[in-house]
């Protein structure tokens, strides 16, 4: 089966039991959201998928194979990617370095990076997001917040992974910026990936998800396409 499986997923941080026998699939070219109050377990839930924590019981399947390595690098090589709230950037350095950090491309049996190249596939990804960015040697820590937002998420689906994990993507925005970061969201379905993220932004989840789960003490409550519900009654969900 095509696309990102959970099954009989479980996680518990000493005695505190986070996830609970969580199954669900998410389908190719499909934004899914995933929302609930704080504590339900959302971010446990992407921090699994990304390979960050492994989880107690259950398995994570990408296209019907099982990820039995469970690392960030590995579920990275096998295709799915995260961008991270805190966007986990590099400040003090440029757009560049930002996007290639430890995927360099190198010359002369990898002992020296080739700037030139890199520098020309990231202007070129840049250019087909239709992310503007006036200067790119500058450090990325003086451009806007959504800026460095679509900078992470550029980074994020420069080797085309199969699965883009978002979390909080529009936190902390300017409206303008947010529309931006929502347009990026969508075209990455377009692209045919898997899109899953999490978000308090109800408005925001609304104006591109396909999908939604409501989670709440570590299951999920609700899973319900976004055009069958309405915003009074996910957040009747969320607060119970």
């Amino acid at each position: 089966m095509n696309g990102l499986t959970l099954h009989h997923i479980s996680k518990s941080f000493g005695s505190v039991d986070v996830l609970k026998q969580i199954t669900t699939h998410f389908d190719a070219g499909q934004v899914t959201a995933i929302v609930g109050d704080n504590g339900a377990g959302k971010s446990t839930l992407l921090k699994l998928m990304a390979g960050i924590h492994a989880p107690d019981e259950g398995q994570i399947l990408l296209d019907g194979e099982v990820l039995s390595k469970r690392c960030p690098a590995d579920h990275r090589r096998r295709g799915i990617d995260m961008v991270y709230q805190d966007l986990a950037i590099a400040k003090q350095h440029d757009v560049v370095t930002n996007l290639f950090l430890g995927r360099e491309i190198t010359r002369r049996w990898g002992c020296f990076l080739n700037r030139a190249a890199m520098r020309k596939t990231a202007q070129r990804e840049l250019d087909r997001l239709g992310i503007t960015i006036p200067d790119l040697n500058r450090p990325v820590g003086v451009l806007s917040g959504g800026q460095q937002q679509a900078v992470a998420i550029a980074r994020a689906v420069l080797f085309n992974p199969k699965v883009l994990l978002l979390d909080e993507p529009t936190a902390a925005l300017a409206a303008r910026e947010v529309e931006q970061v929502l347009i990026l969201i969508r075209q990455q379905k377009q692209q045919g990936r898997v899109v899953i993220l999490v978000s308090h932004r109800l408005n925001d989840v609304f104006a591109v998800a396909d999908r939604l789960l409501v989670m709440h003490q570590g299951r999920i409550k609700l899973d319900t396409p976004s055009e069958a519900t309405t915003l009074a009654q996910i957040v009747e969900h969320i607060v119970g």
